[in-house]
């Protein structure tokens, strides 16, 4: 008998999944760290024409065009305003037969954390301003709740799809006008935001 529950212990922490949550506005979210490649600090991003509001441009990372998105923009809120710990977080989803990495904009990144499958509960059907498609489900993070983002449906779209065409004829073109703005203050260094523990997860494979 022991043994069994030993056992039952055991497939129970083998379930465990850690997220990462980061903060939009007001509210906490949270992506599988399996997605997450790395955390950047918020720099240069270069607006590129023609592409979806909720893309707020493109960065160079190691020389590759990565979009970053403003998911409060996607969310129908107010478009996320640069500060001192915004922060990009660099993500790898699915599009179509082949993975892209895309950037996800955030005020601020909080912790990683360890979820079983019965603390995550069914993504509610109202009061919340993203679409329940958007949603894995939820958590409790303290008295409020952490929103789980599928990000292999919150950033893997059509017009993402387009967008290395689009920066590529701006390349061509360059008479095209491409605005880059900073962020005030920002750092000249990539590095994990002020108060964020440094640990390995925060930089997964």
């Amino acid at each position: 008998m022991q043994i069994k529950n030993e056992e039952t212990h055991t497939d129970i922490e083998q379930n465990v999944q850690q997220y990462l949550t980061f903060m939009i506005g007001k509210e906490e979210y949270a992506v599988s760290l399996l997605k997450v490649k790395e955390i950047i600090e918020y720099h240069t991003v270069t607006q590129v024409p023609k592409t979806p509001e909720w893309i707020c441009g493109v960065i160079n990372l190691r020389g590759s065009v990565v979009p970053v998105i403003d998911l409060a923009v996607k969310f129908r809120q107010a478009p996320s305003i640069a500060g001192k710990l915004t922060c990009i977080v660099i993500t790898e989803v699915q599009c179509g037969e082949e993975s892209a990495i895309m950037g996800i904009m955030a005020d601020s990144v909080r912790q990683v954390i360890d979820l079983k499958p019965q603390d995550v509960e069914e993504p509610p059907t109202f009061g919340t301003r993203i679409k329940v498609d958007y949603l894995l489900g939820m958590a409790r993070s303290g008295k409020k709740f952490c929103l789980l983002l599928d990000t292999e449906k919150v950033l893997s779209t059509d017009e993402l799809l387009e967008l290395p065409e689009s920066v590529e004829e701006d390349a061509d073109h360059p008479e095209s006008e491409v605005e880059t703005y900073s962020a005030q203050n920002a750092p000249e260094s990539s590095a994990i935001p002020e108060g964020v523990e440094e640990t390995e997860e925060t930089d997964a494979e």
